[in-house]
């Protein structure tokens, strides 16, 4: 066990420095002895984990979906969360956003490596991980294919508009935030108005997240908006 604890810091570490780096040199100039160096480990050590910086990034990717996932699990537990769908979704979009404006390196690696093939295929997971994640609360069938789609347009869609929020805003511009809101909880409501578990219809008087993507009465989406750094895929 201390062996593992050990290794298990040293890689925290290294990512640790990965996403620095990130923020400082961006991808391309990202380099294995770069992260060695920052991390204060031996360049070997770098490669027992990952035969290169692609691998690195990834691995990144996948321990800020974790991240995400836990923020919202979290957010969601918490005394005084709003019941319903609507709520859900405005923590889903604030914690994104939240990730956006504070964790490094997330501006140009949020859930997979600055490539868009990569980052349609990175959708896929994220829509099927929101899904699962919010199943049991909202009372969904993970497994139906259906809102396996609506949740994959969701995401792409909330993806597109807020990374235009960030074109426009290195904060995220306010009103593309709230419009994005309002674009999502109008296209979910075909489906989740109707699904059993949900708070239904009743759901719509539910108070809108504030035009800067805060948390507002648990109204807001995604709590890290899109990176404020350029060349986000």
């Amino acid at each position: 066990m201390p062996v593992q604890r050990r290794s298990a810091q040293r890689l925290a570490r290294i990512l640790d420095a990965c996403a620095e780096l990130l923020d400082e040199t961006g991808y391309e100039e990202l380099s294995t002895r770069a992260v060695a160096g920052r991390a204060g480990v031996p360049i070997g050590s770098v490669y027992r984990f990952f035969p290169n910086k692609r691998a690195m990034a990834e691995a990144l990717a996948r321990r800020n979906l974790d991240v995400y996932a836990d923020r919202i699990s979290a957010r969601l537990a918490a005394p005084g969360q709003p019941p319903g769908w609507r709520a859900a979704m405005d923590v889903v979009i604030d914690e994104y956003l939240a990730m956006k404006r504070t964790v490094p390196g997330f501006a140009l690696v949020e859930f997979t490596v600055p490539a868009p093939r990569e980052s349609r295929e990175a959708n896929h997971e994220v829509a099927d991980r929101l899904l699962r994640l919010l199943a049991g609360r909202l009372g969904l069938d993970p497994a139906d294919d259906r809102l396996r789609t609506v949740f994959l347009v969701g995401v792409e869609s909330a993806d597109a508009l807020l990374q235009l929020a960030f074109r426009t805003d290195p904060e995220g511009d306010p009103e593309i935030v709230t419009e994005t809101k309002e674009l999502l909880r109008a296209y979910l409501a075909r489906d989740l108005d109707s699904a059993p578990g949900t708070a239904g219809a009743s759901e719509s008087a539910v108070t809108a997240g504030s035009a800067d993507g805060t948390e507002t009465n648990g109204a807001s989406l995604t709590g890290g908006t899109l990176g404020r750094a350029p060349g986000h895929p």
